[in-house]
C-alpha cells in the first residue's frame, strides 16, 4: 500500500434525531455526525412499517388478476 494516500479512519459520535447516540468508525472528517434516521427509529427495523396504498393499486390488481388461478 502506498503511504499517505488513504483517508484517516477515526471514531465518530453519531446522533440521531430520535435521540439515539452511538459511536462508530468512519472516514468522515468531523468528530460528530447528525443523522435523520437510525436503526432504533426506522420503521423497517422497529416492525411498525406501514404500506400505504393511496392510489388503490392493490385493489385494482386484485380486481384484474385476483380470480385467476
Amino acid at each position: 500500500m502506498k503511504a499517505d494516500i488513504h483517508p484517516k479512519y477515526n471514531d465518530v459520535n453519531v446522533k440521531c434525531s430520535c435521540g439515539n447516540a452511538f459511536t462508530t468508525r468512519s472516514t468522515y472528517g468531523k468528530d460528530e455526525m447528525t443523522i435523520d434516521v437510525c436503526s432504533e427509529c426506522h420503521p423497517f427495523y422497529t416492525g411498525k412499517q406501514k404500506i400505504l396504498d393511496t392510489a388503490g393499486q392493490i385493489d385494482k390488481f386484485n380486481k384484474r388478476f385476483g380470480n385467476k388461478s
